[in-house]
């Protein structure tokens, strides 16, 4: 964000600097504590219903104790903590009743968001996604469940762009926010991680044939082997 500087000048800060001189901005400490908080929330490294100290969360990141509460705040709004009364800050329990609805909408949101896919996927979408199979199969081989999850979304977040509607892109990023600590506990089941290779591939195959009614079909299918092992597991 822009500034005015002490001179009178306007005063770009350090990241429209190094985005002008060709090098990636740095995160803020905000943004850098935000997503160490939701990565261990996401992983379980931060357990459900564990009660989070504002000061050991920023010791344990060596962040201060404002950017560690500003991601709170941001994480409390997407529904990963929760503030309870003489309690505190608390990582958000695992509820079954919110993977559930949370599958309801992708069903809607995601069946629709293939088909256009399988519609307007251009020969970049479809290399992308078949790469990012052949690394999720590899990181099944070796039981990796943190790069399988991150790959799983990367696969979502790719297939959603190849649909070409921004409104959808953003929706379904916020969704697949919401929904990752479920995948994560999912994908420990075993053998879980190769069905849901199976399962992408399917979903590649179909958009690589332009065919919406198999792509339907296929997101379906996967959404629906989702609810049934995630029920298994909360």
């Amino acid at each position: 964000m822009q500034g005015m500087g002490i001179d009178g000048q306007v005063d770009e800060g350090d990241g429209a600097v190094e985005a002008r001189n060709g090098r990636a901005p740095r995160k803020s400490l905000r943004e850098r504590a935000y997503e160490a908080i939701k990565q261990q929330i996401i992983t379980c490294e931060l357990r459900p219903g564990e009660v989070l100290s504002e000061a050991a969360v920023s010791a344990a990141l060596d962040i201060g104790r404002t950017p560690v509460h500003q991601a709170l705040d941001r994480l409390m709004i997407e529904g990963m903590v929760d503030v309870l009364p003489r309690k505190g800050v608390i990582v958000r329990p695992l509820s079954l009743d919110e993977a559930l609805e949370i599958i309801d909408v992708r069903l809607i949101n995601e069946i629709y968001c293939v088909r256009l896919a399988a519609a307007r996927a251009d020969r970049a979408d479809i290399a992308a996604l078949r790469s990012n199979l052949d690394r999720m199969n590899e990181a099944s081989r070796r039981r990796d469940v943190t790069e399988m999850m991150q790959l799983d979304r990367a696969f979502h977040t790719t297939l959603s762009s190849a649909g070409r509607n921004s409104i959808l892109t953003d929706f379904l990023g916020n969704l697949h926010d919401r929904a990752q600590r479920f995948w994560f506990v999912s994908l420990r089941a075993p053998d879980h991680n190769d069905r849901v290779c199976e399962q992408h591939a399917a979903i590649v195959d179909a958009i690589a044939a332009h065919d919406p009614d198999t792509a339907e079909t296929a997101m379906r299918f996967h959404i629906e082997a989702f609810r049934t092992n995630v029920t298994r597991q909360i």
